[in-house]
């Protein structure tokens, strides 16, 4: 059984790590498909692969 999270219980370094991972998430993405395009490796695909993964947790709210 999977325990909920409630996010009003978190410490304060929590929630700001949490909402700097959020705002860096989507540049991080951008700039690893240009990179994927560009020098196509196995590391770069699933570099991507994990941080379009992270965005639509984060979108979500999975996180």
């Amino acid at each position: 059984m999977r325990k909920k999270y409630n996010s009003y219980t978190f410490q304060n370094w929590m929630k700001n790590a949490r909402a700097i991972a959020q705002q860096l998430v989507i540049p991080f993405t951008v700039f690893q498909v240009i990179r994927t395009v560009i020098f196509p490796t196995t590391f770069d695909v699933l570099l991507l692969a994990l941080f379009i993964f992270i965005a639509l947790a984060f979108y979500y709210e999975w996180l």
